[in-house]
């Protein structure tokens, strides 16, 4: 189930780029499983990866190869994660890049691998080694869309997004895609996402680019509070739509280049939350008038966190005091209750530090009662503000995570 959201009918290819996608065995059922991103030889590649200690071994390699090299190969396993494996998986995964680069033709330090699914199992890598060949000659430019069913776990629809714009009067395209739906507090980034565009952006600018991207979307969204051991988030551009290039923020195209990036990372970061495990509610928190964006993140992500808020909202329980306890945990020194404002859409429940005078229950249930949620917080502390996105916390996740493995 999602909450109004529905798989791409076509994602536009990016020159520069070719996809493959097949099902190699890695997973239990016979599903895609094994994708292949090849970049041309002139692309600029940035990436940013997960913050948990316990970093899967493709993480860790595909950090240090993106240091020492140009990536030729993206290469994306979904059903076996490759994690809490110890140097069996750091061997494993590195034959898997040998695998790759052999197949293509190039070093191996050139192939990023990542992996997504099951924590702690052996990687299979005779699955690679059988199907990389043919994988290699399969590549395309038209595969964005199998590519993103391929990187799918628990997700019920594959996400996508792509937009073309114009640069000094160039026609420019972004695609990108996303996967995750469970174990979602990201880090840095989210579960896996690579976003491709032609555009011509400078190396270092680029990683610039990604990084602030990234705090507006998938650094906005919670299902559950947990960081997986294998968030990756990757931008590529390639050059080849013949626009001028964009080298630092005062271009006069740098501010169209990332509103498209934004756009794009802002919908795929939503599209998880819309396709979180169980999920029967798509909610905004907003905060406003903070002292500081820190502050209004933290109390974002404070109510966004909360099992009762989220329980709540399955519940479509106008429990506002579930809320309202939730702001007042949160660890910032500028919060004045009797300043705080509290609202469902645009049914004030909490004012001056308690229930608003003109809050009736039946107002608080028609808004609870919908799919599609927002709660505003307004501090009266500043300027700052900020939003998280998150999802309710239903049955079904918790049925999903119990037969997570079988």
């Amino acid at each position: 189930m999602t909450v109004n959201l529905e798989a791409p009918d076509k994602l536009l290819p990016v020159r520069g780029v070719r996809l493959a996608a097949c099902a190699s065995g890695i997973k239990k059922k016979p599903l895609t499983d094994l994708v292949l991103i090849e970049l041309s030889n002139d692309a600029n590649c940035s990436a940013v990866f997960t913050q948990n200690r316990f970093r899967a071994a493709p993480v860790i390699i595909a950090e240090k190869n993106l240091a020492i090299s140009s990536p030729k190969l993206l290469m994306i396993n979904s059903g076996n994660a490759n994690a809490g494996t110890g140097e069996t998986g750091f061997h494993d995964a590195v034959t898997t890049c040998e695998y790759a680069a052999a197949a293509i033709g190039c070093d191996t330090n050139q192939v990023l691998p990542f992996s997504t699914g099951v924590i702690g199992e052996s990687l299979p890598t005779r699955c690679f080694e059988k199907a990389l060949p043919g994988l290699v000659d399969a590549l395309e430019t038209d595969a964005w869309l199998t590519a993103a069913q391929g990187i799918m776990t628990t997700d019920t629809v594959a996400k996508g997004f792509s937009k073309q714009f114009e640069i000094d009067g160039v026609t420019v395209t972004l695609t990108g895609i996303a996967k995750g739906s469970g174990m979602i507090k990201p880090n840095m980034a989210t579960m896996l996402s690579y976003i491709a565009t032609d555009a011509n952006i400078q190396k270092d600018l680029l990683s610039d680019c990604l990084k602030s991207s990234v705090e507006l979307s998938f650094n906005s969204i919670t299902v559950d509070g947990d960081t997986s051991t294998n968030d990756s988030c990757v931008l590529i551009a390639t050059g080849q739509s013949g626009a001028a290039e964009i080298n630092t923020k005062d271009h006069r195209y740098y501010n169209t280049f990332m509103i498209a990036l934004n756009e794009a990372m802002q919908f795929l970061a939503q599209a998880i939350v819309r396709d979180a495990e169980g999920v029967t509610k798509f909610v905004e928190v907003k905060v406003l008038n903070a002292q500081s964006y820190q502050d209004a993140k933290t109390v974002a992500y404070t109510v966004a966190h909360s099992p009762l808020v989220k329980t709540a909202l399955f519940a479509s329980d106008p429990n506002w005091g579930r809320i309202l306890a939730a702001v007042g945990r949160a660890e910032i020194d500028s919060l004045d209750i009797d300043k705080l404002a509290i609202y469902l859409d645009d049914v004030c429940i909490v004012s001056k530090g308690g229930r608003d005078k003109s809050y009736t229950e039946t107002a608080g249930q028609q808004v609870m009662s919908k799919a599609e949620i927002l709660i505003t917080i307004d501090l009266s502390a500043g300027h700052d503000h900020a939003s998280v996105w998150t999802s309710d916390l239903s049955y079904d996740y918790v049925k999903i995570n119990a037969e997570y493995r079988t």
